[in-house]
């Protein structure tokens, strides 16, 4: 049964701005989607995110796939960093997420409490092994992840990257629909004769 997990960002809630819409879409084509209630979204903790995606996938990773929005990027990286060599799921939508630390002169700034996630390099070439599939979706008036972050994470999966016109960080407050990245993840789900050929 193939499934979808939705992965918030920093200081963000499961049913905020587009994922409600998203897992409509996904009801329509029976496909099962959830949207993860990630622990302590105010001081979040990269091991209980890691571990609260681990819960949620099980056994079965490669009829799983992930969603992640601003800072559930890096967790959905850091999670494929756990996996063993011989897994891989189904493929993962990267939405508006850092590749490295933000603004890391102000030390003042509520972003250090995110930190944790980021404060060392990505394992790309591992990570890239972790997953059938891979997108990146940017907006690109985004104020709060420089394009500089998408470009840096697309290159090392060697992954397609979407950048949206007059579009900010596709957060809870500005963004309700994004059919790109249906479009995307629908391609991930059901891909078509040829892409699966060439897959």
């Amino acid at each position: 049964m193939k499934k979808v997990f939705l992965i918030h960002g920093f200081m963000g809630r499961p049913n905020g701005g587009w994922r409600p819409w998203l897992m409509a879409e996904l009801n329509k084509d029976k496909i099962y989607a959830c949207a993860l209630p990630m622990p302590n979204p105010e001081n979040p903790q990269r091991d209980e995110w890691v571990k609260a995606i681990s819960d949620a996938v099980g056994d079965f990773p490669e009829e799983v796939f992930l969603v992640g929005h601003s800072l559930g990027v890096p967790a959905i990286l850091r999670y494929l960093e756990t996996f063993s060599e011989n897994k891989k799921i189904g493929g993962a939508i990267l939405v508006s997420g850092p590749s490295s630390i933000l603004n890391p002169e102000n030390k003042e700034s509520k972003l250090r409490k995110i930190d944790n996630f980021l404060d060392s390099p990505f394992d790309y070439i591992s990570i890239k092994q972790k997953s059938k599939n891979f997108c990146v979706i940017h907006g690109e008036s985004d104020d709060k992840v420089p394009l500089e972050h998408p470009k840096i994470i697309s290159e090392n999966l060697d992954c397609q990257k979407i950048i949206l016109p007059n579009m900010g960080h596709l957060d809870d407050n500005e963004c309700f629909e994004l059919s790109e990245l249906l479009i995307s993840l629908m391609g991930m789900i059901s891909p078509s004769p040829s892409e699966e050929r060439a897959g």
